[in-house]
């Protein structure tokens, strides 16, 4: 097979595959992402209607007046601050992030970040996921489940084996 068709299949399986999870509603649409080599794009979709709610990339002239090439993260940062601001004129604060076939680095990680900064909650900082975690343990102990009914319920288990092998032979 060509390199660039096996290239195009893996990556088509990768895009599939973020897919699956991510669905878009009017609530909180999809933001997918496609970045070329010298520019990005940023569109929210809702995938329950089949309508694209707001867009944002580098080639327009406000974000184009801004930088000399879109190419970069300093293009992707802007971009992202964009959609927000798009995003909030249109009564939108949340979406389902969806990095397509990309991995979440580099320009992708900084578009995310950067709308997520400018009030568009669509991905999870580090910072905040810790925080939740502290606050669920801090709230108090969570039901855990003991290992040792599942090793009672091996050996009882092994045990009855073991008789019944013994009777077969007795047989």
């Amino acid at each position: 097979m060509n390199h660039q068709k096996s290239k195009h299949a893996r990556q088509l399986r990768r895009r599939n595959h973020v897919r699956t999870g991510v669905r878009g509603t009017p609530e909180r649409p999809r933001l997918t992402v496609f970045r070329s080599s010298k520019h990005i794009y940023a569109q929210l979709i809702d995938d329950l209607a089949g309508v694209t709610l707001a867009t944002a990339s580098s080639l327009a002239p406000d974000v184009r007046k801004d930088m000399a090439y879109g190419g970069n993260i300093k293009a992707a940062q802007t971009v992202g601050q964009k959609l927000a601001e798009t995003a909030k004129q249109a009564g939108i604060e949340k979406a389902a992030f969806d990095r397509g076939h990309y991995k979440f680095h580099g320009r992708v990680k900084a578009l995310a970040e950067a709308a997520n900064a400018a009030g568009l909650l669509c991905c999870e900082p580090k910072e905040r996921k810790k925080a939740k975690l502290a606050a669920a343990a801090a709230a108090g102990p969570v039901a855990v489940k003991d290992a040792a009914p599942k090793k009672e319920k091996k050996e009882k288990k092994e045990k009855k084996e073991k008789h019944e092998k013994a009777e077969k032979k007795s047989e």
